[in-house]
């Protein structure tokens, strides 16, 4: 499967994903204030002890947009961590080839080889190695290559920053929504000390702590998101740097290996060869 058809097949699945996340939490959510009164009805009998997830769902509506978020955002992590192995970066049979056909000047092979592999060094050997220019035997045009490189790096990875930079646009995006949540959980929370007079302290400080969920439900979105775009766009970076120097190393190669001849010319008379 080709990397265009990688990117659409997750963001219809990403999509759907979020769909059915915002079906179920939406349920959840209505179901839970249709609870609240019966429970509230029952004053008699004795409190019970809330749970993380019952301190979730009392969170609201407001939870469904960080619950798809959170979904989102270990989907992203799931697919970026399989989009960035080696094997689709620098497979370690093609780097090996590839640097034994340049050692022999073999560059047409190394083309060839390189056409035949769908990793990012295979499609950049591709793109930029037609550029060895063979009648300039001291540097085959290494400038050329070089901005063909250069130029193919920028073209792919905009395509896979965009999808390591939506975690950082959940990273932001959460807290803002817990916030929100959180400022209009407040509103309704002074509502109700203002209806009641303030004589149910009890009440007023549930329905603060139910507002605060919306921002601790956010953090824990946001916070990791923050690890994962950091760590994910150095790996990033480090496997495209690995592939240029590859390509480089490559060209470098058989430079050597055309101008051999004139480097062993150059040995200071006196001193033999071995």
């Amino acid at each position: 499967m080709s990397l265009k058809m990688s990117f659409s097949t997750i963001q219809r699945r990403l999509l759907v994903s979020g769909y059915h996340a915002a079906v179920f939490l939406f349920a959840v959510a209505v179901q839970a204030q249709d609870a609240a009164p019966a429970a509230a009805g029952a004053g008699d009998a004795p409190a019970e002890t809330s749970t993380l997830m019952d301190k979730i769902i009392d969170g609201g509506i407001f939870m469904v947009p960080i619950g798809i978020l959170s979904i989102w955002m270990i989907t992203l992590a799931v697919f970026i961590t399989l989009q960035l192995g080696r094997k689709k970066f620098i497979p370690q049979s093609l780097k090996d080839e590839v640097l034994a056909y340049m050692s022999d000047v073999r560059v047409r092979s190394s083309i060839d080889v390189a056409a035949q592999s769908p990793s990012y060094l295979g499609r950049m050997i591709a793109s930029s190695y037609p550029l060895v220019d063979a009648t300039d035997p001291e540097s085959l045009g290494r400038r050329q290559v070089e901005d063909a490189i250069a130029d193919f790096s920028v073209r792919e990875n905009s395509r896979y920053m965009s999808w390591i930079g939506y975690f950082s646009v959940i990273a932001q995006g959460a807290p803002m929504l817990g916030l929100f949540g959180t400022v209009a959980g407040m509103v309704l929370a002074f509502d109700t000390m203002g209806l009641s007079g303030g004589s149910d302290p009890g009440a007023l400080a549930k329905n603060i702590s139910l507002a605060l969920m919306t921002t601790a439900g956010g953090l824990v979105v946001a916070i990791p998101s923050i690890f994962l775009f950091y760590a994910y766009k150095n790996r990033f970076n480090s496997l495209v740097n690995e592939s240029q120097e590859v390509a480089i190393r490559g060209l470098e190669n058989a430079i050597a290996t055309v101008n051999v001849d004139q480097a062993l010319a150059k040995v200071p008379e006196g001193i033999s060869e071995s």
